[in-house]
C-alpha cells in the first residue's frame, strides 16, 4: 500500500508527520518508509525537453551529417576495418 501526500515545507524546515493506519493495516510490527522528494515547479513535457540545447549531440550529428544514411553496422565495419587489416 502506497500512501502519497504533498505538502508545504516551512522556513524553519519543521514537518510534523500524523498518520493513522487504515483498517487495511493489521495491528503489530509494521516498516514505514519515508521518501522525501522536492516538488518540481516546471513540469518537464516532450516539447520543452526538445527545446533545451544540446551542443555535444549537435557536434556529433555534425560529424556524422556526410555519411548520408548509413546503419550502426555499417559504421562498426568501417572502424574495424582499419585494425583488420
Amino acid at each position: 500500500m502506497t500512501i502519497e501526500q504533498t505538502i508545504e515545507v516551512p522556513e524553519n524546515r519543521r514537518v510534523f508527520l500524523e498518520f493513522l493506519a487504515p483498517k487495511e493495516i493489521p495491528a503489530g510490527p509494521a516498516r514505514i518508509e519515508l521518501k522525501v522528494t522536492p516538488v518540481a515547479e516546471k513540469q518537464v513535457t516532450q516539447e520543452s525537453v526538445k527545446e533545451k540545447p544540446t551542443p555535444r549531440a549537435d557536434a556529433l550529428l555534425g560529424i556524422l551529417s556526410h555519411v548520408g544514411d548509413i546503419s550502426p553496422e555499417e559504421i562498426r565495419a568501417e572502424r574495424m576495418a582499419k585494425y583488420l587489416k
